[in-house]
């Protein structure tokens, strides 16, 4: 098993953030099975006022690439996506186009 944390910062606006957490109270049926599909085990976020972590646990051979792929080929990611993206933004060292950021692990005990 494999763990990643990466980060992304929501809009500065509570009535969008109290959305977005609404949104993941009920996440559509087919993200959560477009997301086991992908290899991924365990996902939880964490939110501190605009920016949040996501914390997840997947199968060995999970690979960013082909999650990429498979979200690129499912209208229903793309839209679940689209609709998210409402909430979210890029953080100021994220390319054109980059979301959640992959973050490097600094310690360990």
């Amino acid at each position: 098993m494999k763990r990643y944390c990466l980060t992304l910062d929501l809009k500065d606006d509570p009535q969008l953030i109290a959305e977005y957490e609404a949104h993941h109270q009920n996440v559509w049926s087919e993200i959560l099975k477009s997301i086991k599909d992908s290899g991924i085990i365990s996902m939880q976020i964490y939110r501190l006022h605009t920016r949040m972590m996501m914390i997840m646990e997947t199968e060995d051979t999970f690979s960013f690439e082909e999650k990429s792929k498979m979200d690129a080929s499912n209208p229903k990611v793309q839209e679940w996506e689209e609709l998210m993206w409402n909430y979210q933004q890029s953080l100021p060292t994220a390319k054109e186009g980059e979301k959640w950021m992959l973050m490097d692990k600094i310690f360990e005990m």
